[in-house]
């Protein structure tokens, strides 16, 4: 099989099993069946192409050429969408496996419409993998708003409606206001979208304080990457489900739109294009306080997920951190950090929602002495969280030596002091989750199950 029918099937295989949940949707086995095999059988597809990636092949196929004055629907693989691609096919069937004990542990309604528009956000995450130029990118960031948002309003309660209002306004709003008009500005002043080696703009007319509103235009349109302050509608999108909460912080959405943001720094700018203009200082600032103020509101939360959501928000500010510094180490540090915040990320809500199904219980306060009772669930709890905070050997403090070293490369000081500040702080509203659990006293009878 060639190289690019490979690369339509990871489009068209979520699509197609989209079709067979909907036919399956009156027998529950059948349609979750149908579901883990096209998580399966997609991850197989993905996987296959990394051989040829690595060989230094870069597979691309063309769709509707002529889609936007003569823009093509263009699909290239490159390592950094390789990358993101892996995670999100690796993922999909654990939060498919986890997702049929969930959904049936809580007997969720509309379980069929869930596997669906799972599916579709699957195909939609693995168009923006692969885009080839910047009109790609955008519709399929657009289909990932759209396919989530059922998700986000699965419960259909008063809260999970505002809260979809709340998630599809910030998004729709930031890429039609901003990112669209960015994508319309790079096209007029350079005459392509293609995602270039070294950057578009490297040989453009766009110079001084112009590439630094443009990056501005790019970085808050995306705003699945939740910069400060086009955050609220991650902590908002809670409401959903755990599955979906996984979903949006480890498989999908804000790690589309962390992608997003290195990939339009790396071959939109081009790395050295930024270090030249110092367009991106003053990304290195706001990323740095939405990394620091976030971890602040984290510890204010009593809600797990909420402390969750927060956390997700400092650490996506880890990535965009790593390409303002427009460094080489910064660019690896942020890569990795998409990588590794997912592997991490996905085990604490895993936990949190083990913990909902168990013992029926939200709130950190109500924790005590739960991990007594759930000794797997909290253990794993513990390993997410030292990633997350970037024990060594664990996956989080590799990134975050990238990002320290990305930051000595250009004499950012005070970068090293906030990343050091943020661990800490990782440490303080993380770790409290696990000492509660295991050696505070129960205040109250429990009767969940052991893990």
């Amino acid at each position: 099989m060639s190289h690019d029918i490979t690369l339509l099937l990871a489009l068209w295989i979520p699509l197609i099993g989209a079709v067979f949940i909907a036919f399956n949707g009156s027998h529950p086995n059948r349609r979750e069946l149908a579901t883990l095999l096209t998580s399966l059988l997609l991850l197989w597809n993905v996987l296959s192409l990394v051989p040829a990636v690595v060989g230094g092949a870069r597979p691309s196929v063309d769709l509707l050429p002529v889609l936007f004055f003569g823009i093509p629907l263009r699909f290239t693989v490159e390592p950094l969408g390789m990358a993101f691609a892996c995670v999100a096919a690796l993922l999909w069937p654990l939060n498919s496996l986890y997702s049929i004990g969930y959904m049936r542990g809580n007997n969720e309604q509309h379980q069929t419409r869930f596997y669906i528009c799972f599916a579709i956000a699957i195909a939609s995450t693995m168009g923006i993998a692969f885009a080839g130029n910047l009109v790609t990118l955008f519709i399929f960031y657009e289909a990932l708003t759209l396919s989530t948002y059922p998700l986000v309003t699965h419960k259909g309660t008063p809260e999970s409606m505002k809260a979809g209002r709340t998630y599809l306004g910030i998004l729709l709003s930031t890429s039609i206001g901003f990112l669209l008009l960015a994508v319309i500005w790079t096209w007029s002043a350079t005459g392509t979208l293609d995602f270039t080696p070294g950057g578009i703009l490297a040989d453009s007319e766009i110079q001084g304080p112009t590439v630094a509103i443009l990056l501005a235009l790019f970085m808050f349109g995306i705003g699945k990457a939740a910069l400060m302050p086009f955050h609220r509608w991650l902590p908002a999108a809670m409401v959903a489900p755990t599955p979906v909460s996984a979903l949006l912080h480890a498989v999908a959405v804000v790690k589309a739109g962390v992608f997003s943001v290195m990939k339009i720094i790396v071959y939109v700018f081009g790395i050295d294009f930024l270090s030249t203009t110092g367009a991106s200082e003053w990304l290195i600032v706001v990323s740095s306080i939405t990394l620091l103020l976030a971890s602040v509101v984290a510890l204010t939360k009593d809600n797990l997920k909420a402390r969750l959501a927060y956390s997700t928000i400092s650490q996506l500010a880890y990535v965009v951190l790593g390409g303002a510094l427009a460094t080489s180490m910064g660019v690896i540090g942020g890569s990795l950090q998409i990588v590794m915040h997912a592997m991490g990320k996905i085990t604490l809500f895993f936990c949190a929602g083990a913990i909902y199904t168990a013992a029926h219980k939200t709130e950190i306060s109500q924790l005590d002495g739960l991990g007594r009772l759930m000794p797997f669930t909290f253990g794993a709890f513990l390993v997410g969280a030292l990633s997350i905070i970037g024990l060594p050997p664990l996956g989080g403090s590799w990134s975050k030596w990238y990002l320290m070293l990305g930051a000595a490369d250009t004499g950012h000081v005070l970068v090293i002091a906030v990343l050091m500040i943020s661990s800490l702080l990782n440490v303080a509203y993380l770790l409290p989750v696990v000492a509660r659990g295991f050696f505070m006293p129960a205040t109250e009878p429990d009767h969940a199950q052991a893990s």
